[in-house]
């Protein structure tokens, strides 16, 4: 949030005394950093979340009409009490996307053609069909902007068990260091998709730690290749618990405190009750933002359905949907969902993701 005339002016006096204590004052190089860190936290305080812009664009997210008399923070308390939407969570940490932006993901994986968009085309084109899409939800809802972002699979269920007897494969650096750049060129973030197989987020998550330990750089899990029964993954659909899904948020709210960064998103997929057991004990943090994402594919009355029947009626956060480019036009499918489709869902999802 932009800073005001006071902390411009506090900033200002901050700056003197630490230009005073640079030149004019006897102290050796330690005491003067440690003095100047002092004045700057005593005298510019950190900008604060602007938390009626944030209650009122979630009731806008929820399609609740705006009150002229009582504050959007009353409203979110009051409307949870008769309705699912909006969902009163903790505070998100100073720099959180949601819900000020809307984010618009690519996914795939670079060895495959099969598996998303990221593998069908060169990283150029790639750069100006997502831009391409950026504008179209932009235009679509003027009030929010939107956030490109690259969510590359980063590690990859298989059919068959590997060196480990775990079914996945780690994609290696210069793939994600790849996803990076690309991310950079559209000024978007990352979000770095896993598929654990038999193996657990205990193991996979340090193993992408140096880059989850990057400002710009997200989580996406997927419980269809969580395969807790034994089974290999695509033979059933697996499933994640809120146990699953609270350690990976506590894992990225403490590189977020470690590290001091803005807020992590996490992204569970999601298109059967199943894959998410307990949804009632997720527990969203003020460093990591949670999103429910739909991601199944079929006709436009299919993934509305869905949408509605494994999104709307258990709510977490923030929602999601995903859009196939092939898979969505299918027959007896008669075309992709619109932008209004999509927008008028209950709640309006904050994230798109095209595969």
């Amino acid at each position: 949030m932009p800073l005001n005339k006071i902390h411009l002016a506090t900033i200002g006096v901050a700056l003197v005394a630490v230009v005073y204590l640079l030149f004019f004052s006897n102290i050796s190089a330690l005491e003067y950093r440690s003095e100047a860190a002092d004045l700057i936290r005593k005298f510019a305080p950190l900008p604060s979340l602007d938390t009626t812009d944030y209650d009122r664009r979630l009731l806008v997210l929820s399609h609740v009409p705006l009150s002229t008399t009582t504050s959007p923070s009353a409203q979110v308390a009051s409307s949870t009490k008769g309705r699912l939407w909006p969902v009163k969570t903790a505070y998100p940490k100073i720099g959180a996307i949601l819900p000020f932006k809307r984010i618009v993901a690519y996914y795939g994986n670079f060895y495959s053609n099969r598996m998303g968009i990221l593998g069908e085309y060169p990283d150029d084109e790639l750069v100006v069909k997502l831009n391409a899409e950026k504008q179209r939800w932009e235009a679509a809802d003027p009030t929010t902007s939107v956030l490109p972002a690259i969510q590359y699979i980063a590690t990859v269920a298989q059919a068959t068990a590997g060196k480990e007897g775990k079914y996945i494969l780690r994609m290696p650096d210069e793939h994600i260091d790849r996803a990076i750049a690309l991310a950079a060129k559209v000024n978007g973030i990352v979000i770095l998709d896993i598929q654990v197989g038999l193996s657990t987020l205990q193991r996979e998550l340090p193993m992408l730690e140096k880059y989850l330990a990057m400002p710009q750089v997200h989580l996406a899990l997927d419980p269809e290749f969580s395969m807790k029964s034994g089974d290999k993954p695509g033979s059933v659909i697996g499933t994640f618990d809120a146990a699953d899904i609270n350690y990976a948020a506590t894992y990225l709210a403490r590189l977020v405190n470690e590290h001091q960064l803005p807020p992590k998103v996490l992204v569970i997929h999601r298109f059967t009750q199943n894959m998410v057991t307990n949804y009632q004990n997720i527990r969203p943090l003020p460093e990591v933002q949670i999103i429910m994402d739909m991601d199944g594919w079929g006709t436009q009355a299919k993934k509305i359905g869905t949408y509605k029947r494994v999104i709307t009626p258990e709510p977490v956060q923030f929602t999601g949907l995903k859009i196939f480019y092939k898979n969505d036009l299918k027959a007896p499918s008669t075309g992709l969902l619109t932008t209004q489709q999509v927008l008028e869902l209950m709640p309006a999802p904050s994230y798109i993701q095209y595969q």
